[in-house]
């Protein structure tokens, strides 16, 4: 459970009040980022290791709906913690230790009280599930509620809902047993998250897993799988009251959704989709009474849109989200589509943010970095134009610009074409580098222009850092999605060899002193890039990478509790042994260092331990480092430092810049 709450006395060195300016005409006038000339930086030397192994100070800034109060994840002595911190005096926020648990969110019910989730691997019957639970905590720190019914099963905090009238009532969906029974399927209860008591308002379902409300609160849909089947259904109520009907129904082997909503509205039958109609994911009206899309909302020609989001009290549109070369917002609110206007005219050379407002607007918190900083958040009241630094990012690196990055395309073997990001190491010229191959982890995520602390560090020591988006990357369409299915391993590995070549061609990398460096699924490409491809790369560098397939197979199932992505897996390659690293030790060809952490709960340490044993039998080249206390995100701050200290240390041995 939750650790105690910390008080903590001094907290106004971490959290400086320093009004930046005061604009004329309530224009936000923000503060110039430190700068350095490039003949003064490269004599001062690069920073420190320890310096980009820094924990952000803080993420996640949320403001309480009446602006008095902040909720955020800081870094206290090398570790995340939840401050809860009063805007009127911050030497009086609360830290919250949530011990064993992994805090993967935190919202305002009300000014009062926070809505928690929370989750950890737990044994059960043998075997390690990750269970996930919710908590209320109140505003002052005073009281922590367990939101669970006395049986709650393995997911115990699948929000549907927070009130937005200052009540503080939510709804949850929670299994209430691990066996196959009819307290298995999942329930939905209104909890008062104030007193932790709730009540019953959808009954459990059988094959029913996934519950949706609309934003007033009402339980509308439901997902039913049928493992046997292999089928789904989609239950609606048309209205608050009403019964349960199955109004779309997929069967057979391979079946997958219909589209479904991202938020559905009040009014019978009416809800908002993204939906990939043209190719790439956009925002429709959607009538859920025919499951049909409408009239198209919003776009962003050539990549998908991430999504809509609403006004403080559920009922409006505010904006929506997507990602071209970068993460940006298109806000529909008139007050914040001016105040972004204003923000990017007085800071042109950086990407002002608006991350979080209180619920009349008159609070705003606006992160100002850009892919070459790390920025700080801000404080910015409309109504004066008055803007204050809240917190920097990195008290060490601070608001300073570092190494260039820049989005660039290229083409693979097939023809098929692609972006990626690449860092350049600043002050130095952009030919002939030593070049650090990063392909990113998911796979069905995307790289884009964002201050990442492995690009900086590795730019601030001479390399250029090029993250490609092979196929199967998203963001980029359904089409080019698509490309990656069955291609583990095979075509995306040859994306990654094209995206050197492109690099080589362009002058830009040495081709002989390449080494290839990924975590995730990108740590699986540099066990098979050292495995596969033969004189491309000098040496390779995994992080919690896969090594197993048919492993990483069986160990998902048991995971996602029911073996509905199984099916996802076994389309990843024709044949899943076949380009699974561990079966091939005797064939790698370059140095390898290996890092896992031990309490890693996406890929298990064990397939790193495996690997090791395979390559030490065939007498192999590698260095195998385990982090005892290490999870799969580098959230601690030993950790991030060991990694980088590790990684240069290799690097200058076997791919010296």
């Amino acid at each position: 459970m939750f650790g105690r709450i910390i008080s903590i006395a001094a907290a106004a060195a971490l959290f400086p009040a320093i009004t930046a300016a005061s604009a004329q005409d309530a224009k936000p006038v923000a503060p110039s980022p430190e700068s350095k000339p490039a003949s003064a930086a490269a004599n001062a030397g690069p920073p420190p290791a320890a310096a980009f192994a820094q924990l952000p100070f803080i993420e996640a800034p949320s403001l309480s709906p009446d602006g008095t109060r902040i909720a955020a994840r800081i870094a206290i002595q090398g570790k995340m913690r939840l401050a809860i911190i009063p805007l009127a005096d911050t030497t009086k926020l609360k830290l919250l230790d949530p011990g064993d648990f992994e805090l993967t969110s935190w919202k305002w019910v009300n000014n009062d009280w926070l809505l928690l989730r929370a989750g950890e691997m737990q044994p059960v019957e043998g075997d390690s599930w990750y269970v996930s639970r919710a908590f209320g905590v109140r505003a002052d720190g005073g009281k922590i509620n367990v939101l669970a019914t006395p049986t709650t099963g393995q997911n115990g905090a699948d929000i549907l809902w927070i009130a937005r009238d200052g009540s503080p009532h939510v709804l949850i969906a929670m299994q209430n047993s691990i066996y196959m029974d009819e307290n298995f399927w999942p329930q939905v209860r209104d909890f008062d998250v104030s007193t932790g008591k709730s009540k019953i308002v959808q009954a459990s379902t059988t094959n029913v897993m996934d519950w949706y409300a609309d934003t007033a609160g009402t339980v509308r849909m439901g997902i039913a799988y049928d493992d046997d089947r292999r089928s789904y259904r989609t239950l609606y109520r048309t209205q608050a009251g009403g019964s349960l009907k199955t109004i779309a129904r997929t069967t057979g082997k391979g079946s997958t959704l219909s589209t479904l909503p991202a938020l559905i509205l009040p009014q019978s039958g009416k809800a908002i989709a993204i939906d990939d109609a043209d190719g790439f994911d956009a925002v429709y009206d959607f009538d859920l009474d025919t499951m049909k899309i409408g009239a198209k909302i919003f776009d962003s020609p050539g990549y998908d849109v991430d999504g809509p989001f609403l006004d403080p009290t559920g009922t409006k549109l505010m904006g929506f989200q997507y990602t071209d070369t970068r993460s940006r917002t298109k806000w529909l609110d008139p007050t914040l589509a001016q105040v972004q206007a204003d923000l990017d005219k007085a800071v042109p050379n950086l990407w002002p943010d608006i991350v979080s407002w209180s619920s009349d607007l008159s609070v705003l918190i606006v992160h100002i970095g850009a892919a070459d900083s790390a920025g700080a958040y801000y404080l910015y009241r409309p109504a004066d134009g008055r803007m204050s630094v809240f917190a920097t990012i990195n008290s060490t690196l601070g608001t300073r610009t570092y190494a260039p990055v820049k989005t660039v395309r290229y083409t693979a073997r097939d023809g098929t074409e692609m972006s990626a990001v690449l860092t350049l190491p600043r002050g130095r010229e952009a030919k002939n580098l030593p070049l650090i191959l990063m392909p990113h982890g998911g796979p069905a995520v995307r790289d884009d222009e964002e201050w990442d602390w492995w690009t900086q560090f590795l730019a601030s020591r001479g390399y250029a850092v090029l993250q490609p988006n092979y196929r199967g990357s998203t963001g980029f369409g359904t089409k080019f999605n698509k490309l990656g299915e069955g291609q583990w391993g095979l075509k995306m590995q040859d994306d990654l060899v094209d995206a050197v070549g492109w690099a080589a061609k362009q002058g830009i990398a040495d081709p002989k002193r390449v080494c290839i460096v990924g975590a995730s699924y990108g740590g699986y490409a540099a066990f098979r890039a050292a495995q596969r491809d033969k004189g491309v790369y000098r040496c390779a560098v995994s992080f919690a990478g896969v090594s197993d397939m048919t492993a990483m197979l069986r160990y998902d199932g048991s995971f996602l509790n029911g073996g509905r992505n199984k099916d996802y897996l076994r389309k990843q390659a024709p044949d899943l042994k076949a380009v699974s690293p561990i079966n091939f030790a005797a064939d790698f060809s370059t140095p390898i260092l290996i890092m896992h952490g031990k309490t890693d709960q996406v890929v298990p340490v064990k397939q790193s331990r495996e690997m090791v044993e395979r390559l030490k039998a065939a007498g192999a080249t590698y260095r195998y480092v385990e982090q005892p206390l290490g999870d799969h995100h580098f959230t601690r701050q030993a950790d991030r430092l060991q990694f980088l200290e590790e990684l240069e240390a290799f690097l200058t041995k076997y791919n010296p810049s």
